[in-house]
């Protein structure tokens, strides 16, 4: 586990983009599962606005670790929030785009979309393998979309199941643990001190950081990166 610390959330921004145009340059092909949220809504626009001649978008695919079960013009998507901050500004192939149907029946389609990863994705260790995930973490410790209630889904034989948000019962499509442990590289991207609490009990496996899927992010390969503001790694030692 590697920690990079940045000042704030625009530097951690630039941080990771340089990060992940290093490993798009040493690469034939890429395939990348997006998280959603606010911080990466920072990092798809610095890649538009300031990394266009660092990365060769051709070679690249876009997958989503998560979606909420709407349609891809809702403000809640996350596909249309990538769409929005960085493809639309970017020059990659409509076929190298490949998004959850946040609008079909949500068992139906977790099953299409894993099914879709295993056909797409390169294999290791017998199961599609994604060259990198990026994470985001919740402050109750929820990752993707697997939260603290429904914590059994990491251990899903499925690629892809079908997760309920405790508050507002909204479905959602989430990949599960065996696909975020079998990735290349894991990167969580963590920003604001809401977060603070979390990443220290995770860090120093303390409290009850057991019951936070985020704990349980441990890829095979051993490349997980915690790209962190200075908010959230500020309960830190």
């Amino acid at each position: 586990m590697k920690l990079k610390i940045a000042n704030t959330k625009n530097e951690l921004a630039l941080d990771f983009s340089r990060y992940l145009a290093i490993l798009i340059a040493a690469r034939d092909e890429v395939h990348i599962a997006l998280s959603g949220g606010s911080t990466p809504k920072v990092v798809f626009d610095e890649l538009a606005a300031n990394f266009q001649p660092d990365i060769d978008w051709n070679k690249v695919h876009l997958y989503w670790g998560d979606e909420r079960c709407v349609s891809p013009e809702d403000e809640q998507s996350n596909y249309k929030m990538t769409a929005d901050h960085l493809i639309s500004k970017i020059q990659i192939p409509a076929t190298n785009i490949h998004r959850v149907f946040g609008e079909n029946d949500p068992l139906e389609e977790a099953k299409r979309y894993g099914d879709l990863l295993s056909e797409k994705l390169p294999r290791a260790n017998g199961l599609p393998q994604f060259d990198l995930v990026v994470l985001g973490m919740g402050d109750d410790g929820h990752t993707a979309s697997i939260f603290p209630h429904e914590i059994d889904l990491w251990e899903s034989d499925r690629c892809c199941e079908v997760a309920t948000h405790p508050e507002t019962g909204q479905n959602r499509i989430t990949i599960t643990g065996q696909l975020i442990n079998n990735a290349g590289i894991v990167a969580f991207l963590v920003t604001g001190d809401n977060k603070a609490e979390k990443v220290k009990e995770i860090h120093g496996q303390e409290g009850a950081y057991q019951t936070y899927p985020a704990s349980l992010v441990a890829p095979t390969t051993g490349k997980l990166l915690w790209f962190l503001d200075a908010s959230a790694a500020a309960d830190l030692t």
